[in-house]
């Protein structure tokens, strides 16, 4: 087997940890990319994953502390990059999303730890990666990997998102509160839902959306029965992002395009994530 097909082997798993790491399909695959030529070089390596998850981390660490900076000018909330899919997909983005963690809440809890933190409790919680590992890709002692990472874990598990409804849940929820703001029905959307339902916009100031997140169910059907009166009733296509059910809209005139993706749990909406920011939508095609 050949140094690129040993590379190849393990290429969607560091795509999965580069996207979870960093929140980007852009920052994941050039991360991946930039490891290669050092695998290509290096001799003697007995652990390829192992090797390739480090130097992966490594490239991701330093991205990470790059993007904590310029999210101190950013305009609005921040969202991960959309990783769009369908179910027939079987390129590697469709195996990465098929994993709880990376799902859109998910990733939006993962945007509230520091970048050790981040790095520390993603290589070890969702790769079993050692801590003599992570410690070496962060820079510090064993001991302090494990404090990242005990650290990040509490802020995790006391905002963890609920688990992942079943698409056909999923779909009949989205169906029937699209339906509903068709028709304009404000009682049929409120009873879709959640009393604290949260709908968070990602525009980056360069396309419109909520610039602060939207609290509250009557608040969340409002926003978006604004949106309908003001642009009419938009092409969707429906896709899956991150893993879960959302639609996706190509630019009309003056409309910006856009990716929205929904959590359900118990039959009703919790959470709306939607993605404007033309640069994190470059990747989707639309």
């Amino acid at each position: 087997m050949t140094t690129a097909d040993v590379f190849g082997l393990h290429r969607t798993h560091l795509i999965g940890v580069a996207y979870r790491l960093t929140g980007s399909v852009a920052d994941a695959e050039d991360a991946v990319q930039e490891a290669w030529p050092r695998f290509a070089k290096a001799e003697g390596v007995e652990d390829a994953r192992g090797w390739l998850t480090t130097v992966v981390s490594r490239i991701c660490l330093d991205r990470l502390r790059s993007a904590a900076v310029r999210r101190e000018t950013y305009v609005g909330s921040w969202l991960p990059e959309p990783l769009v899919t369908t179910e027939e997909d079987d390129d590697p983005l469709a195996a990465v999303v098929r994993a709880d963690g990376v799902r859109m809440a998910a990733l939006v809890l993962l945007d509230k730890l520091t970048p050790d933190q981040r790095v520390a409790f993603v290589l070890h919680d969702a790769f079993a990666v050692p801590f003599s590992e992570i410690a070496d890709v962060l820079g510090v002692t064993q001991a302090a990997a494990r404090q990242h990472a005990s650290r990040a874990r509490k802020i995790v598990t006391g905002s963890a998102p609920p688990p992942r409804a079943a698409l056909d849940e999923q779909r009949a929820v989205l169906e029937k509160f699209l339906a509903a703001m068709t028709n304009g029905d404000i009682d049929a959307v409120l009873g879709l839902l959640h009393p604290d339902a949260v709908m968070v916009g990602d525009g980056g100031g360069k396309a419109r959306t909520a610039v602060n997140a939207v609290s509250g169910a009557d608040k969340v059907a409002r926003f978006f029965l604004g949106l309908l009166r003001k642009y009419g009733y938009p092409e969707l296509r429906p896709v899956l992002v991150n893993g879960d059910v959302g639609v996706a809209m190509p630019a009309q005139g003056d409309i910006a395009a856009r990716v929205t993706t929904f959590t359900v749990h118990d039959g009703r909406i919790t959470a709306v994530y939607d993605v404007v920011n033309p640069d994190k939508l470059r990747h989707v095609g639309l």
